[in-house]
């Protein structure tokens, strides 16, 4: 939970600036709406919507087709391959996640939460 929590702390700097998919919030939210736990639905949307520096990217023609081509070459599941895709089409410069097998992708800069424990 630390790491995490840096990260936020950096978002908070004035020269942060991070871009994630809509379906990181689709991800975030499988749980709580499984268990009917609304509340925890409206802290995530109350933090995470309104999160300074932070921009939410909703998937495009471009960003289906990088994620296609994705799914072809690295064989990755539709969500982590619109992930990536978001990343790169987005010309990120850093990838933050808990799966390594975003390593194999060429062009993404891949730090796993476990390298950071």
């Amino acid at each position: 939970m630390e790491l995490v929590h840096s990260i936020f702390v950096w978002l908070d700097g004035p020269r942060a600036r991070a871009v994630t998919s809509t379906i990181t919030m689709l991800e975030l939210l499988v749980q709580s709406y499984r268990i009917s736990d609304m509340d925890r639905v409206n802290k995530f949307y109350a933090l995470l919507s309104t999160y300074p520096h932070l921009e939410w990217i909703g998937p495009t023609l471009e960003i289906a087709d990088r994620a296609a081509r994705l799914r072809a070459e690295y064989h990755l599941r539709t969500p982590d391959a619109l992930q990536a895709a978001t990343a790169l089409v987005c010309e990120a410069t850093g990838f933050v996640s808990n799966d390594a097998a975003f390593k194999r992708v060429r062009g993404l800069d891949v730090v796993t939460l476990d390298d950071w424990a």
